[in-house]
């Protein structure tokens, strides 16, 4: 993710590995951050850095072990999302989709060596 995507995803209130809001007192879960297109695309490409092993889970700190069929998978499923959705995306949310699935696919391409 390029740094003007990741300070547009900050400016909405979502920073990846952390919670955006304060404990909901009676059911003690964090407030999650509004769901939209560009949040729902990032937490797939997170998803897919996860099983490529080169995202940490938050909550355990370690390094996840790699699962090379699920990232495939998670980056065949924004592939698809970025087909249905052509002609239908603002300017940005189709940059972010370019950019976020050509980053995933050099890193898959360099974990895979």
């Amino acid at each position: 993710m390029t740094a003007e995507e990741e300070s547009e995803t900050a400016e909405r209130g979502f920073t990846l590995g952390a919670s955006s809001g304060s404990a909901d007192e009676e059911s003690g879960t964090a407030k999650m951050p509004k769901i939209d297109f560009s949040t729902f695309v990032i937490s797939l490409g997170t998803s897919a850095l996860h099983h490529m092993g080169i995202v940490n889970d938050p909550e355990q700190g370690e390094t996840p072990q790699k699962n090379l069929a699920l990232a495939r998978q998670t980056i065949d499923t924004l592939e698809m999302l970025s087909e249905k959705t052509r002609g239908n995306l603002g300017e940005q949310e189709a940059k972010l989709m370019d950019s976020l699935l050509f980053e995933l696919r050099m890193r898959f391409v360099e974990v895979r060596k």
